[in-house]
C-alpha cells in the first residue's frame, strides 16, 4: 500500500506507527512541520512551510490556511491508498480538509476528552474531521463514548491499540552507570515518566513524597520527562524538603524508557485525563507494580487490588498510602507485575495491534 499520514512528526506514536508500515515495505509518507529522529529511513517526509518552534500562535494558527492547501497538493499528487491522521482537533482536522478518501482518523486522547470541553471551536473541527472520516480508531471504552458523543458513526469505529513491544520492554538487569547516577543502590524506587503538562497533574506525585519518606526513609523517585512546568515541579520537591530524593533526569528517548523502567519496582500516573496509556502499559510489560489516577481508562487495565492501585485524583494522601503499600510487601509487589505483563502481553503486544491495523487498511483499499 502507499500511505500518507498527517500528524505532529514529533510524536512516538506517530513514529512508532510509520515505522511499522514502512518495516512491512509499504510506501509511507509523513505530512508534518517538523519530524524528530528516529524514522525508517523508507519514510518519505514532507514538511510544511513556514513553522518556528515556539512561536505556534503565529506560525500555526496563521498558517493553517497555507497547510491546508499544501497539503491538499501534497496528497493528490501522491494519491495514497489510504490517508490517516493522527490526533483529531489539529491533523485530523487537516486532513479532513483535503477532501481525500478513503481517509482514516486516529484519536489520541485530549484530542476528544478534553479540547472539545474547553473550545467550542475545537468541538467543531472534531465533529467536521468525524463527519469526512471513513474509518475512526480509538483504544479505551471512554474514549469510544467521546468519540459517539462527538457524532461519530459507530459502524465506522475500531478499537485498535498503539500497543507494547514486550520483548523490548521487559524486567531487564539494572543499568550500573545510571544506579550509580541516580545513587539508586539498595533503595525501593518508584518512576514517573508522564509529561510535564497540567493534565498529567505531577504535582500530585511530588506532594505524596514526603509522607512515604516518612514511613520509607530510602525511598528514591525518579520523576523523567520534561515540559513547561519542569521548574515549578523542582521548586515544590525543593521546598517540600525532598528534593534530594527525587531525580530529574529529564525527557527521554523512547528507546531510553526500557532501562529506567528497569530500575524502579512501582510506576505512577497521576493523570487528570487519559486514554488508554502507553506509559502505563510499558510499566506493566516491564513488571512493575502500578499505582493510578481513577480515569476511566485506566480502570480498563488495572483492577484495583489485584493487579495495581486505583486512587481518586488529588487524593496526596491515598497515593502516599498505596505507594508505601507496595514498598513493604515485596511479594505483592512482585505478583502485580507479573500479573501485569501477563495482562500486556495478551491484550496490547505491538505487533499484533499494527497486524489489526495493517488488516483494516487492506479492507479499506479492497
Amino acid at each position: 500500500m502507499r500511505i500518507a499520514c498527517i500528524a505532529n512528526g514529533d510524536n512516538i506514536h506517530a513514529l512508532r506507527w510509520i515505522n511499522y508500515f514502512a518495516e512491512q515495505r509499504h510506501e509511507v509518507h509523513l505530512i508534518c512541520y517538523q519530524a524528530m529522529s528516529g524514522y525508517h529511513e523508507n519514510v518519505h517526509i514532507h514538511l510544511l512551510p513556514g513553522y518556528s518552534t515556539g512561536s505556534w500562535q503565529l506560525s500555526g494558527y496563521l498558517r493553517f490556511p497555507q497547510w491546508i492547501v499544501q497539503a491538499r497538493k501534497l496528497v493528490r499528487e501522491l494519491k495514497p491508498d489510504i490517508l490517516e491522521a493522527l490526533y483529531i482537533t489539529s491533523w485530523g482536522f487537516l486532513a479532513a480538509c483535503t477532501g481525500y478518501h478513503p481517509f482514516s482518523l486516529c484519536a489520541q486522547g485530549s484530542d476528544v476528552l478534553v479540547d472539545p470541553e474547553k473550545s467550542r471551536l475545537k468541538r467543531l473541527l472534531v465533529r467536521y474531521a468525524l463527519k469526512q472520516a471513513d474509518c475512526v480508531l480509538y483504544d479505551s471504552t471512554a474514549l469510544g463514548q467521546g468519540l459517539i458523543g462527538l457524532g461519530a458513526d459507530t459502524g465506522k469505529m475500531h478499537e485498535v491499540f498503539n500497543g507494547v513491544d514486550t520483548q523490548k520492554f521487559r524486567r531487564r538487569e539494572k543499568n550500573p552507570a545510571l544506579m550509580e547516577r541516580g545513587r539508586l543502590s539498595g533503595r525501593p524506587v518508584i518512576i514517573s515518566f508522564r509529561e510535564f503538562k497540567p493534565v498529567y497533574n505531577v504535582e500530585m506525585f511530588v506532594k505524596s513524597i514526603p509522607s512515604v519518606l516518612k514511613q520509607v526513609p530510602a525511598a528514591k523517585f525518579i520523576i523523567a520527562s520534561d515540559g513547561k512546568l519542569r521548574g515549578q515541579l523542582e521548586g515544590l520537591a525543593a521546598s517540600l524538603g525532598v528534593r534530594e530524593s527525587v531525580w530529574f533526569p529529564g525527557f527521554l528517548e523512547h528507546d531510553e524508557v526500557p532501562e529506567y523502567l528497569a530500575l524502579a519496582d512501582i510506576y505512577v500516573s497521576t493523570s487528570l485525563s487519559d486514554s488508554t496509556s502507553l506509559c502505563l502499559q510499558e510499566a506493566m510489560a516491564c513488571e512493575l507494580a502500578p499505582v493510578v489516577t481513577d480515569v476511566p481508562a485506566n480502570r480498563e487495565w488495572i483492577k484495583n487490588g489485584e493487579n495495581g492501585f486505583i486512587v481518586p485524583m488529588n487524593d496526596v494522601d491515598a497515593l502516599s498510602e498505596k505507594i508505601i503499600y507496595l514498598i513493604k510487601n515485596d511479594r505483592i509487589r512482585g505478583n502485580y507485575g507479573k500479573l501485569g505483563r501477563e495482562i500486556i502481553r495478551s491484550r496490547a503486544e505491538y505487533r499484533k495491534e499494527m497486524g489489526k491495523l495493517e488488516d483494516l487498511y487492506l479492507k479499506m483499499v479492497g
